[in-house]
């Protein structure tokens, strides 16, 4: 039992408690964004934390949302982008935090996380449940098939070894055809209630256990989800703390984006074949093939307007689905086996026929007021052909943000990168947050705004002159000292980037990068085009080891780079982001180009396209966003502790000539700038001397 509130230590005696036990220091960033989100929780205004490798800001956080949880008595949900976070904050942080806080406190603080429904075992299908048919990528390939059942059968033992049922757990892990055959997703669980193994649920136990929990860690796909259904997914909270939420838009637009294919079709049709008539089961199977005959003469790419003969397809898709699904009628009262089998055939035929008018109302309204873009996808050439498949994501994730995540709870966004061309205006647009009153002063003192002025939700996008939802913005800084550790060098000399390839100007100076350096690079490229012919055209040339992405799984290869201070590593887009490799293995990054985002992408294009319509600047509203952001990911690659010292090489004159030039730089670290080569080569040279042997 907990005293009064005021019985409580204050937030700042908790972290200073909580730094002392996990044997850390006080870090300046680090107070100020503790104080700043206890600020939030309390005031329930919005707050937007920019907080530089280093901060230690998951300390900054968890320690007042868990004093809030323990003197409310409440839920505080920790949402993250990526795996390897989660684990960090349930193995490490919140482990370590609950016990050194629970004398301070008179309570041991509880966490729980919690997944989709989909990565938990369900214990009825595994013993009692229906069977997916193969894909039919697997139907004539016998070692597909023996493989599945292997994993199957590993999956059947497993299920009597664990105590979670969580996929993550399983080491290792097994394909996801054979866990499709183990797990459901919520639309197609029984529910406790009438599921004979309701009470073993793994999915139903992590529920009640996140919501006897003073802190939830989730994904953004969850967080998405809850907000996207029109049931409740998380449990009742009142403050969601929202890490690595650079990510959160592109991971909400993912959940939200629906598929239809042939493919579905078909197994829409298995799903309900033996429960209704032959005839209506055969006429969606028959529109199934119809679709498929469109699809074929459908080129790649986004599509502005759906050909009437595409469109008569979807159109008898939808009203095939539909007649299926009346078929079905209500659930009835039947054993499980029976109800689980209708429940999975409606699941997959609602999948059908939902997306099926979606994709038919994306064009419904004016190309300037569209909510949806629309786009086809196919490879019928190379090793691996992928069928072509319709697909619709929303122009924007803003409404619903808004209106569904800081509309229910007081919000909390941090990342090391938010503030970008140094004003956080530009991703809290994305977001659905009205602009600040007053530009944001940024770390290094300066300010700036993005200048956007127009974007596309599937909401009214909020106006400047609009006063809520209440946010602040605030840059903790970093403990790095950027301008005496790290080089910013922009090779101005060079060509711009073509469509060609790397051109052989660009490729010497590569070479002459890692030669001066000794080794000891991470190249991140634009393409794994690029990155593959980076490597076969320098791996004789340099002297040095040299790692590809794909050569191996990234993890082995970024062990390996970390392991040999001598080893390069280059790769893609992943790279940009998942590489922490700090001390001497790292001491150059380079940039073959500004990551902006593919002129052929169908969502980042309707986008720019929206927002001009709206009488915004388009670029820099999505491609310049996008760059920025990116590149300010791959320049934190190079520090990643306070000793870490080096160059990041941007081969790319743009970022230095070009008039947008200054909104990407002022998204990054304020790295010592320079464009001579020579300066850049010698400090490499004496970083290389200096490093042990």
């Amino acid at each position: 039992m907990t005293g009064s509130p005021s019985d409580l230590p204050s937030v700042r005696e908790l972290l200073s408690h909580a730094v002392d036990a996990v044997g850390g220091t006080e870090r300046e960033g680090q107070v100020r964004m503790a104080d700043a989100v206890d600020n939030a929780i309390r005031t329930g205004e919005h707050l937007a934390v920019q907080a530089g490798t280093g901060t230690g800001k998951s300390l900054a956080y968890l320690v007042p949302a868990i004093r809030h949880a323990v003197e409310s008595d409440t839920t505080v949900v920790v949402s993250t982008a990526t795996i390897a976070l989660q684990r960090q904050l349930v193995d490490r942080d919140l482990p370590r935090l609950a016990r050194s806080l629970k004398k301070p406190l008179g309570v041991e603080p509880t966490f729980a996380i919690l997944k989709g429904r989909r990565n938990y075992l369900c214990l009825h299908r595994v013993h009692t449940g229906v069977e997916d048919e193969p894909e039919d990528t697997a139907l004539f390939d016998q070692f597909a098939i023996s493989r599945i059942g292997r994993e199957v059968k590993r999956l059947h033992e497993w299920s009597s070894d664990t105590e979670t049922g969580d996929r993550d757990e399983l080491v290792p892990g097994v394909s996801d055809q054979a866990w499709r055959q183990v797990s459901v997703t919520a639309k197609e669980c029984l529910g406790a209630g009438r599921c004979p193994v309701g009470d073993d649920c793994f999915a139903e136990l992590a529920r009640a256990e996140a919501g006897r929990a003073n802190i939830v860690v989730t994904n953004h796909a969850l967080l998405a989800i809850d907000a996207l259904q029109d049931y409740q997914v998380l449990p009742d909270h009142d403050v969601t703390i929202i890490d690595e939420a650079h990510e959160l838009v592109d991971r909400v637009t993912s959940a939200a984006t629906a598929d239809l294919s042939p493919a579905m079709v078909t197994a829409a049709t298995r799903r309900c074949a033996r429960l209704i008539d032959a005839d209506i089961v055969d006429r969606l199977l028959e529109t199934g093939e119809g679709l498929a005959l469109m699809l074929e003469d459908a080129l790649p790419g986004r599509l502005d307007v759906l050909p009437d003969a595409l469109g008569g397809a979807v159109a008898s898709v939808r009203d095939a689905a539909h007649a299926c699904l009346t078929a079905l009628g209500s659930e009835r009262r039947e054993d499980p086996e029976e109800a689980a089998k209708r429940k999975l055939a409606r699941s997959a035929l609602d999948d059908v026929h939902d997306t099926a008018v979606r994709l038919l109302d994306a064009f419904d309204d004016d190309p300037a007021d569209r909510k949806d873009v629309v786009w086809v996808t196919g490879d019928r050439q190379g090793g691996s052909p992928r069928p072509p498949a319709l697909h619709v994501a929303p122009l924007g994730v803003g409404g619903l943000l808004r209106e569904r995540v800081f509309g229910t709870s007081t919000t909390v966004l941090t990342s090391a990168t938010l503030a970008l061309g140094g004003s956080f205006d530009t991703l809290a647009r994305q977001w659905g947050l009205p602009p600040q009153p007053q530009r944001t002063e940024n770390s290094a003192g300066s300010t700036g705004s993005a200048g956007s002025t127009g974007t596309a939700t599937e909401k009214p996008p909020p106006s400047d002159s609009d006063t809520g939802p209440r946010w602040s913005g605030i840059d903790v800084g970093s403990p790095f000292d950027y301008r005496r550790n790290g080089i910013l060098y922009v090779a101005k000399h060079l060509p711009p980037p073509g469509r060609d390839g790397l051109g052989g100007a660009t490729l010497d100076e590569i070479a002459e990068l890692i030669d001066a350096a000794g080794g000891r690079t991470l190249g991140l490229f634009s393409s794994m085009r690029a990155a593959k012919q980076a490597t076969e055209e320098l791996r004789d040339r340099i002297g040095h080891p040299l790692l590809c992405q794909g050569d191996d799984s990234t993890s082995l290869l970024v062990n390996k780079f970390a392991e040999d201070a001598r080893t390069c590593l280059f790769g893609t887009l992943s790279l940009w982001q998942g590489v922490d490799v700090p001390g001497a293995s790292l001491s150059l990054v380079i940039v073959d180009r500004l990551p902006f985002p593919r002129p052929d992408d169908p969502v980042a294009s309707a986008r720019q396209r929206a927002v001009e319509a709206r009488g915004g600047n388009g670029f820099l509203t999505v491609a310049a966003t996008h760059a920025a952001l990116l590149l300010a990911q791959g320049v934190g690659r190079l520090h990643r502790s306070t000793d870490d010292r080096g160059v990041v090489a941007v081969l790319d004159p743009r970022l230095a000539t070009a008039r947008y030039g200054g909104f990407l730089r002022a998204s990054l670290p304020p790295l010592w700038p320079t464009h001579r080569p020579d300066v850049v080569r010698d400090a490499l040279r004496r970083l290389d001397a200096a490093a042990p042997a």
